[in-house]
């Protein structure tokens, strides 16, 4: 198989691609702050294993110190430019192999490329100071070609900046019960899918992590998401075939186009 796509939670996937492990903004914790992961597991120790990580922007359920620094040393990590500079948990993950990077920079790891595209979203780590790190994507490239979203808005280069693409995950929700600026539902995740085309799909970013004490305000938006966009998708790109997984649960995806 090209592609193994397994989903821990929230924004944490594992991609595999020729023999090499991805792992996306890993979190694997079950509570941060005032969130409180109300479904799924806290991933199993074999999540944390994986030859290269990806983080897209510095929001704390996205860049989390504690669970980066569960991967083996020499890991190599790639963050947005500056994220060093604004999240000093960072500085003191030294057995990493951080790696800083902007929109349109390659990275080579064994057989893949990856490469970082924009998100139009606002990634930046508040409160710790006015340092504005750019958002980020990223485009996992080897037997197949893997875009990551992150966490974004819809915006009208989406499909230039990315590419051709055979597989797609993208953010359908959040952590509350309402979605700010810069983010995807269920039905801007499905439009974004009419512009980007690929061969299949995975909703991530929704149904993991909810605020404490508010398990009946709008739930859902919590429980939701992942069906929703299963339908819109059926009615904007209904030649994308669509995988909504459960917490840990894995699909394999045919070789690239």
């Amino acid at each position: 198989m090209a592609v193994e796509i397994t989903w821990w939670g929230h924004a944490t996937v594992t991609v595999r691609d020729s023999g090499v492990r991805v792992l996306t903004d890993p979190l694997f914790v079950s509570r941060l702050a005032h969130l409180r992961r109300r479904r799924g597991a806290v991933p199993p120790p074999e999540a944390a294993v994986a030859d290269v990580a990806v983080v897209s922007h510095l929001h704390a359920d996205h860049l989390h110190p504690a669970s980066l620094a569960r991967l083996s040393p020499g890991t190599r990590v790639l963050v947005p430019r500056g994220a060093a500079r604004a999240v000093p948990g960072l500085r003191r993950l030294r057995e990493l192999d951080l790696v800083e990077v902007v929109a349109g920079d390659e990275v080579r790891v064994g057989p893949l490329t990856i490469r970082a595209v924009p998100a139009a979203h606002d990634g930046r780590r508040l409160p710790y100071g006015p340092h504005r790190v750019a958002a980020l994507g990223y485009v996992v490239r080897g037997e197949a070609r893997t875009y990551f979203a992150g966490d974004t808005g819809l915006f009208d280069e989406m499909a230039d900046e990315v590419g051709p693409c055979d597989a797609a995950l993208l953010p359908v929700g959040g952590w509350g019960p309402f979605l700010g600026t810069g983010h995807l539902d269920a039905g801007r995740a499905a439009q974004a899918l009419a512009q980007l085309a690929p061969g299949a799909a995975v909703p991530i970013h929704y149904g993991t992590y909810w605020p404490v004490g508010m398990d009946a305000v709008r739930p859902h938006e919590f429980h939701s998401p992942g069906t929703e966009f299963v339908r819109h998708a059926a009615v904007l790109a209904p030649e994308v075939a669509v995988h909504r997984l459960d917490h840990g649960e894995s699909v394999r995806l045919a070789a690239a186009r």
